[in-house]
């Protein structure tokens, strides 16, 4: 009997220890990871279907110093855009957009993400299907938590839309940097029907709406 209980009791700690530990995952995974970045800019980390068409947007805005197409939000490491494309890694296709704040704000920057995204479909923009494509703003600290938050309430209660918001709002995980054919996809391959048809009216739309807000 005390040998029984003796095993439960190691048992037990055992469990306990590895709930603890859970917990801490869990905590650490809620806390933005932290990056490097040149004295006075920050990054923006947007999750908004293909990261063709987002990335050609970001391109176009004064303040916009960089606009990288990777993959964040999924539990493989150094993935494919292969693996990325079967929906099973977690990975949303994102842009990491690295700004002067004196130019152009966080909260300018959303509010074009916003613009030029469908944010009430679930896990799809357009013909894009499946998790990889889903909305979501990665966030890097506190403020631009806040930010995204109070703005999507906003869209919301406004009924902007005419459907709810369902962009999700996380803490910026590791981001890992596309293939190199997918970087400035839209630029060099203007010609190709995708960027025709769906990114060029999105890149239109905000050379008309946010003309003051462009590269000189």
């Amino acid at each position: 009997m005390k040998k029984m209980i003796a095993v439960l009791t190691l048992i037990t700690i055992s469990c306990q220890s590895k709930e603890k530990e859970s917990e801490q995952l869990i905590s650490e995974n809620k806390e933005p990871v932290k990056m490097e970045v040149e004295k006075g800019l920050e990054i923006a980390t947007f999750g908004g279907g293909c990261f063709w068409c987002t990335e050609a947007i970001f391109l176009e805005l004064d303040g916009v110093k960089k606009v990288e197409s990777g993959y964040i939000g999924g539990k493989t490491a150094n993935p494919t855009y292969e693996e990325v494309s079967t929906g099973t890694t977690g990975h949303a296709e994102a842009t990491q957009i690295t700004f002067d704040p004196t130019k152009i704000s966080f909260g300018e920057l959303l509010e074009i993400f916003f613009a030029t995204h469908d944010p009430t479909t679930l896990n799809r923009q357009g013909a894009d299907v499946g998790t990889q494509y889903r909305s979501e703003v990665f966030y890097h600290n506190d403020e631009q938590k806040k930010i995204t938050e109070d703005y999507i309430k906003v869209l919301n209660t406004e009924n902007t839309y005419g459907k709810p918001v369902v962009t999700k709002v996380s803490a910026a995980s590791k981001f890992y940097v596309a293939e190199d054919y997918h970087q400035n996809y839209y630029a060099r391959n203007k010609e190709k029907s995708y960027c025709s048809y769906v990114i060029t009216p999105k890149v239109e739309k905000v050379r008309k709406q946010y003309s003051d807000k462009l590269k000189k």
